[in-house]
């Protein structure tokens, strides 16, 4: 984290803007360490904040999440966005309002692993030239892109090392963090199991993928997706394994994970 700061810390009075990417799931869980506090970065310049993967969330929650970042003070903007499919020209109409007349606007993106940075800066730029996967921090250095009226700098995702294992428990289930950190596939997926039916939204995956409402709900998850060995026995880690990918990617009903004022992290019993 001291090395990204540092990295970025060298370039942020070169820039006009700042864009947080966050994850629509749990904007408050997948937020970057790197713009709050006292040296956060949002101190320095105007800051525009983007809930990625909404189509992965609940559209309804989503916009609680909405009015309530927009009512409070710090951000030019909020917007909440599908990457992959949706446009970004009503944001970039807004940030374009703080381009200098006589050169490009520049812009640092930011954000934890995984939450969707590299896609949002190939859409502003215009062209495919960050990397762009599904493994926490595929972009490992500070670099510079250009096109469409932007000099964009793309910052590496960045998890705050001295987060409680809360956080990584939910940035886990998210594919923002790995799942070795805390403890193994398998109890990551327990816990979000049960953290699904402590907030009543179980339901949504056992109607989805027509799981019964077990007590061993990973047991039937593992069936579920044929994680079986010798003898008809689960396979409990790679069971939990492909169900927290497939939480991740979005393959099951669109679930937020928190609400404002109430971070998921902060209830788990960890």
């Amino acid at each position: 984290m001291a090395r990204g700061e540092r990295k970025l810390g060298e370039v942020v009075d070169k820039l006009d803007v700042l864009v947080e990417v966050r994850d629509a799931r749990a904007p408050f869980s997948t937020s970057s360490p790197l713009m709050s506090g006292k040296s956060g970065l949002s101190r320095l310049r105007p800051v525009f904040l983007v809930l990625s993967k909404k189509d992965l969330a609940d559209p309804d929650r989503t916009g609680v999440w909405l009015d309530g970042l927009r009512a409070g003070a710090g951000y030019a903007d909020v917007k909440a966005l599908d990457l992959h499919n949706d446009g970004v020209g009503a944001l970039i109409s807004t940030m374009m309002k703080l381009r200098p007349v006589h050169r490009e606007l520049r812009v640092g993106v930011v954000g934890i692993p995984n939450v969707g940075k590299s896609m949002f800066l190939n859409k502003i730029v215009g062209r495919s030239r960050a990397k762009v996967g599904g493994i926490p921090g595929i972009t490992r250095e500070v670099g510079w892109y250009k096109g469409n009226g932007f000099l964009v700098v793309d910052s590496p995702g960045i998890l705050d090392p001295h987060s409680g294992p809360g956080v990584h428990q939910v940035l886990s289930w998210l594919g923002c963090a790995k799942a070795d950190v805390v403890g193994g596939y398998e109890n990551a997926a327990v816990a979000l199991i049960r953290f699904l039916m402590a907030r009543l939204l179980w339901g949504k995956v056992v109607d989805v993928w027509s799981l019964p409402d077990s007590e061993d709900a990973l047991e039937s998850v593992g069936r579920r997706l044929g994680c079986l060995v010798a003898g008809g026995v689960v396979n409990r880690e790679l069971a939990a394994r492909r169900f927290l990918e497939s939480f991740a990617s979005g393959k099951l009903a669109p679930v937020t994970l928190e609400l404002p004022g109430d971070p998921i992290h902060a209830a788990l019993n960890i």
